[in-house]
This record gives structure tokens, C-alpha cells and sequence, in this order.
């Protein structure tokens, strides 16, 4: 059976070449949707590491005032913590979570070199986004006392300088002390990887790191916000105040994330589209053309279970074809290791697009086999 329906599909290869291509191709855009949907959904699955709900970014400018601003910064932070409303405020760098910015430094120890997430802040940091310390502890400002400058950093930093090791009081890069380990920081949202990231102690001295973070109790409302800005505008002269809700901050990253996937959904769906109606096509044109066939097996025995099978079957065959040439394409990437993804998500890709290629092409065959299973072996051969 499975040799005469090669040699059928063999024989019409010409007729069916753009068929082929068509499922080819959308093989192919299935495979890369499909490896970004598994990327996005692992990734989801894993803990953010952080609570972000009621948590505000207040962004300071100091536009051209360049006259004490550590002082005034500090200022800043000393009337944020009086407010009745604040639960709890933090000192960091422009990257705070959620945000477009991103800063990044390699550190190393014993010849093992990591590229990190680098967030440079202060001593309530892990408090303001109830972030838990798995080892150590956080830092404090006294430990900026000594030879070496205090960091915590997260699981996945540790792993790939220490390994095994106690990162707890080991150097990096000749000027940091490991003081904490925090497990997961996925600064950008969910469908962010865990990547290595190391938290900086911030220098009070210096004016550049100028963002707040603050935890409000819950009910708190823009009329707070409002009053926020006003009272800083109103301390500092000339400068420009912006707040960010983390929660909105969180909806803009996973939109971005979302946009690509959206794209390939609509590219994808439009070649499944043109697919099946090719596929009507040429089951509809080829009964038409085989009804003579299909009238004189059905008069020497044949049942309609059988004729609809050997169609089913041939579209199998014309899917495989196709198939076999797409996973020649989508084995390289495992091979070659093109994103520096595991192999297991390539796996599942490409059992994900087969799955949905051989679905697709079965729910398109079963209408047309059903009427050639019901062509009448008299009716057929009298029409011949």
C-alpha cells in the first residue's frame, strides 16, 4: 500500500512541487514559532524573583543644576521614607525593573568570566521588592567600610563562577565581596530568561544614581503621586520629576515580547491557510479525475473506508515529502547551537510544527475522501 502510494505521488511530483514547497514552508515558520513559543513559555514558568505590585520608579533630572546634588539627592530619599504612605525606599540606578534601560559588566574569579546584569543600589533594595535571600545576607552601608565593596548576587552568577562553591566572602574581579546570594532576577518580566546579575552597593557620594523605588501601603492612589512630585519640585528647584507604576512598566515589556510572536502567528496562519485551500484543490480536482478508479475499485470489492484511507494516505505521503525536507533545515539548529537554546526546546519545536503539519493536512483530506468514499461504483463507471 505504502509502495503504491509513493509511486503515485512520484509519478504527479511536478503537479504537486508548489504543494510541497507550501507545506515546506509553513513547516518551517511553525518551527520558528513554535521554539519561540517554548523559549517564552519555560521562561514564564520560572519564578520572577521579585514582588513588583505597588512598587512606584520615581525618576529624578537634575537638568542643569550641578550644585550638591549627592546632598539633594539624599534629601530626596530622607522625605520619601517620612511619608505616611511609604512603606519602604530604595536608592538604585536608571535600570530598575521593568525599565528600557540595561547595563552589563563581565566579572571574573579564578579565570572564570561572567557577562552579569549589573544594578547598582542601596540597602533596602531586597526589602522594597520583598526579594529573599537564599545565602548571606543583603548589605549594608557599613560595609562599605573595608578593602572590598559589597555585592549580592543571584543564583545563576553564582553557578557560573563558583559552581559548587561558597560564593559567601570570595572576591571578584579583585574589588567585590560576595556578601548574598538571591535566587531568580528577571529584571525585564516573565518571559525573560534568568540571566547572571550582581547588586552593586551604591556610593552616597555620587549623583548619577538617581531613582527611587518605593513601596506604598495598598490604596494608595494618584493623589499621593501628585503630591510626590510636587513636594520633590518644590525641594529642587528646576528639576523634572517622572513616576512609573512597575505594574505598567511589567504590561510594556511583555507587549514587546508579544509583538514577534504575533507576527509569526499571522505569517504562519496565512501559509496554513493557503495550504489547505491547495490541499482542497487537489483532492477535489484529483476525484474528479479518478472517479473511472474510484468507480471500478469500489465494483471489484473496495470499501469506502478504504478509498477515503488511500487518500488520507496520499496526502500523508505529500506531507512527509515536504516534512523530511524541513527537518534536514530545522535539525541544523540544534546541531549548531544558533541561539544557544537547549536542545530539548528544538525537540519539542519540531514535534510541536509536525503535530500541527499532519493535523492540518488530515482535517483538509477528511471532507474530500468522505465524498470519493461515497461515489457509487455504477454511477461512476457509467459515467465513464
Amino acid at each position: 500500500m505504502l509502495q503504491h502510494l509513493l509511486k503515485l505521488i512520484w509519478n504527479k511530483k511536478k503537479a504537486h512541487m508548489l504543494l510541497i514547497v507550501e507545506i515546506w514552508a509553513s513547516f518551517m515558520v511553525l518551527f520558528g514559532l513554535a521554539t519561540l513559543i517554548v523559549v517564552n513559555v519555560g521562561n514564564y514558568r520560572e519564578p520572577l524573583g521579585f514582588s513588583y505590585e505597588r512598587v512606584w520608579a520615581i525618576g529624578l533630572n537634575t537638568n542643569q543644576d550641578t550644585t550638591e546634588l549627592a546632598n539633594k539627592v539624599q534629601r530626596i530619599v530622607q522625605r520619601l521614607k517620612a511619608y505616611p504612605e511609604v512603606e519602604s525606599v530604595t536608592r538604585m540606578s536608571g535600570n530598575f525593573p521593568f525599565s528600557a534601560n540595561q547595563m552589563n559588566n563581565g566579572i571574573e574569579y579564578n579565570k572564570r568570566n561572567v557577562l552579569a546584569d549589573h544594578y547598582t543600589t542601596d540597602e533596602n533594595f531586597a526589602k522594597t521588592l520583598e526579594m529573599p535571600v537564599v545565602a548571606g545576607r543583603w548589605f549594608r552601608h557599613t560595609d562599605s567600610v573595608g578593602k572590598y565593596w559589597p555585592i549580592v548576587i543571584n543564583q545563576k552568577a553564582k553557578e557560573g563562577l563558583f559552581g559548587d562553591e561558597n560564593a559567601l566572602g570570595k572576591v571578584v574581579a579583585e574589588k567585590f565581596k560576595v556578601v548574598g546570594v538571591v535566587d531568580n532576577f528577571k529584571a525585564k518580566g516573565e518571559f525573560m530568561s534568568n540571566k547572571p546579575a550582581y547588586f552593586e552597593l551604591v556610593n552616597a557620594k555620587e549623583s548619577w544614581n538617581n531613582t527611587m523605588l518605593i513601596r506604598v501601603k495598598p490604596g494608595t492612589d494618584a493623589v499621593f503621586e501628585a503630591k510626590v512630585v510636587k513636594d520633590i519640585a518644590t525641594m529642587v528647584k528646576g528639576w523634572s520629576v517622572e513616576v512609573d507604576y512597575l505594574t505598567d512598566s511589567r504590561k510594556n515589556q511583555h507587549n514587546l515580547v508579544m509583538v514577534p510572536v504575533i507576527i509569526a502567528s499571522i505569517i504562519s496562519g496565512f501559509l496554513l491557510i493557503n495550504v489547505a485551500l491547495g490541499l482542497f484543490g487537489v483532492l477535489n480536482l484529483s476525484i474528479a479525475k479518478r472517479r473511472g478508479e474510484i468507480g471500478l475499485r469500489r465494483a471489484i470489492g473496495a470499501t469506502g473506508s478504504g478509498i477515503s484511507s488511500q487518500f488520507i494516505g496520499e496526502i500523508w505521503v505529500l506531507a512527509t515529502f515536504a516534512l523530511l525536507i524541513g527537518l534536514l533545515f530545522a535539525a541544523q539548529f540544534p546541531i549548531l547551537n544558533v541561539f544557544d537554546l537547549a536542545t530539548g526546546v528544538y525537540v519539542t519545536a519540531i514535534l510541536i510544527a509536525v503535530g500541527v503539519i499532519y493535523g492540518i493536512v488530515t482535517l483538509c483530506a477528511l471532507f474530500p475522501s468522505r465524498q470519493a468514499a461515497l461515489i457509487q461504483p455504477a454511477v461512476a463507471l457509467h459515467e465513464e
